[in-house]
């Protein structure tokens, strides 16, 4: 399991020993700057605006590259960072055997063909949240993220199917445990990538965290 999900209870912790009075860091506004807020105050941090589909087209996301040329394209790469007992590699980069635990249905899942690479935020729900405006390339960025574990995550492929391009107004992970590190996670891919809220999407978020510790999340901004 990658850093953010094997670290969530640790940083569970950690949220509980912050003071109640302690002061936000300063926003970051530059792409490669870091800053790190309580996810509440992440929340309140991202724009509001009605979402527009309008134009979305699954082809204009390149998606998946091979951006260090090792011979595994992004897939393989979450694949291969995510497993819980390693796959062997074949030739071309080819995966077989492992074990996968999928969060969204607590499930653990033998072998990669039961499972797909999902986009925490949908690839539709960007397009509609700002990355209609984007270039090309940042689009291809975004829908290959490695540099943010959060970003992308092995899951079973029933799930992945039932969530589709849905936000947390009207999808959650079945497994109600995972629910409040979901929304964290959602809350801090969209401030990586600058993206907006929609008022239904901003108040299912706000619902759920307030059944959640306020834990600091910390996000590289991307754009």
């Amino acid at each position: 399991m990658r850093l953010f999900r094997t670290a969530a209870v640790a940083a569970v912790f950690a949220a509980l020993l912050v003071p109640t009075t302690a002061h936000a860091a300063p926003a970051a506004s530059a792409p490669g700057d870091t800053v790190t807020l309580p996810v509440t105050d992440a929340l309140a941090r991202l724009p509001v605006r009605s979402e527009d589909r309008t134009g979305y087209e699954r082809t204009k996301f390149k998606h998946w590259v091979d951006a260090d040329k090792d011979g595994c394209n992004t897939r393989a790469e979450v694949l291969k960072a995510e497993a819980v007992v390693a796959p062997e590699q074949g030739a071309s980069c080819r995966l077989s055997g492992g074990a996968w635990f999928s969060p969204y249905d607590d499930r653990f899942i033998q072998g990669p063909r039961g499972l797909d690479i999902d986009h925490l935020v949908p690839l539709a729900e960007a397009w509609g949240s700002g990355a209609s405006g984007w270039s090309a390339k940042e689009r291809e960025a975004y829908a290959n993220d490695l540099g943010d574990d959060r970003a992308l995550i092995a899951v079973s492929a029933a799930s992945n199917r039932s969530k589709a391009d849905q936000d947390p107004s009207t999808w959650l992970p079945p497994a109600v445990s995972y629910r409040c590190q979901y929304v964290t996670d959602w809350v801090a891919d969209k401030m990586r990538w600058g993206l907006s809220v929609d008022t239904g999407e901003q108040a299912a978020l706000t619902e759920v965290l307030g059944n959640c510790p306020n834990v600091p999340v910390t996000v590289t901004l991307a754009r």
